[in-house]
């Protein structure tokens, strides 16, 4: 196993890091060959993340000064359990920051929080061709919901049921 750096710290971000996080966003696109999906921008991601109704939260994970990794997640919630969750929608640790344990630490601080906060559960989706990322996931012990499918409404399908045309 790859040893793990001492220096490595996580702290929430700030608005100061609104580039950064872009960054490690168009990275992650790139590392999942998504490139051309990204159309978030600055001024956008600071009213989301930082602005008057901030709708998610973001982690970044340091060793000494430079950025490693970063965590995008925001609540939800689980009817069934009565609780909030934690759904995290990105984790990434740039190329030359892995295997040093620093997802590992990225998770256990995310399920810190889910616990502190008192929510049910910490869950999140990945690619099925990502089987690194599979496979580290279920050797902390997540378990995969083989069973459930992932809908989703955008563009012009998401407006037209808005309206009512669908």
């Amino acid at each position: 196993m790859a040893s793990e750096h001492n220096d490595f710290s996580i702290r929430p971000a700030t608005v100061d890091d609104v580039p950064l996080i872009l960054q490690f966003i168009k990275d992650l696109a790139e590392y999942e060959k998504l490139s051309d999906m990204v159309v978030a921008t600055k001024a956008l991601l600071r009213e989301t993340l930082f602005g008057e109704r901030t709708v998610a939260e973001v982690i970044i994970g340091y060793e000494g000064e430079q950025p490693a990794a970063f965590a995008l997640f925001f609540h939800n919630f689980s009817t069934f359990l009565g609780r909030p969750g934690i759904y995290l929608e990105d984790l990434f640790v740039k190329p030359e920051f892995r295997r040093k344990g620093y997802g590992k630490k990225m998770l256990s601080h995310l399920a810190s929080l889910t616990v502190q906060r008192n929510c049910g559960r910490l869950e999140w989706s990945v690619l099925d061709w990502n089987t690194p990322a599979i496979d580290f996931y279920k050797s902390l012990g997540a378990i995969p919901m083989d069973e459930w499918t992932t809908f989703r409404l955008t563009g012009n399908a998401l407006e037209e049921l808005a309206s009512g045309l669908r």
